[in-house]
């Protein structure tokens, strides 16, 4: 096998290489990583999630805002993902539910809650519902169950009891530690 140096390509100073200028687009942090969104600006949030950035977590639920499944944290509060367009977003933040976990791969209090109690029926409003849960825990530590009721998310598999006991487990402190 030749040298590592004998395999290099020749620099020459006649290159015709040359430095395409950084793009104009949307800047935004996704899940604490820094994205330019250079296409169109009316894309909904929600398709660059999925198609673009292949995070799959927030579901498309049929409507502009109908079930929840949709939602993520827009610099902290809950916000339907098909209802924003791109050109909204420049320098916000963005959390999806695989942005929830820790940095260590630990799970939030609420992922773990809804585990411990088992709230997850078929999954695909789960993440929604996380959101929507950790939204609403930011906003009241100690929800009613009316609170619970307001939330926007729709279960068709009928966890809505689970859910609630999850809630409640985060906001009285008793999630389990695996």
């Amino acid at each position: 096998m030749a040298p590592v140096q004998a395999q290099a390509v020749p620099v020459t100073s006649d290159s015709s290489i040359v430095a395409e200028k950084v793009r104009d687009g949307i800047d935004l942090e996704i899940n604490g990583e820094h994205y330019r969104h250079t296409g169109d600006p009316q894309m909904p949030l929600l398709w660059y999630l999925r198609d673009i950035l292949r995070l799959t977590g927030t579901k498309y639920a049929g409507g502009h805002d109908s079930t929840g499944a949709d939602l993520v944290l827009i610099d902290g509060n809950a916000v339907s993902a098909i209802t924003q367009p791109m050109a909204k977003l420049a320098d916000k933040s963005v959390t999806t539910v695989e942005g929830l976990a820790a940095n260590d791969g630990g799970l939030h209090p609420v992922q773990q809650a809804f585990i411990d109690e088992d709230a997850i029926g078929c999954g695909y409003c789960t993440p929604g519902w996380l959101i929507a849960s950790v939204d609403l825990l930011k906003r009241k530590p100690h929800p009613t169950d009316d609170d619970i009721d307001q939330l926007p998310n729709l279960c068709r598999c009928g966890c809505q009891t689970r859910v609630r006991r999850a809630i409640k487990r985060v906001a009285a402190g008793k999630v389990s530690q695996l």
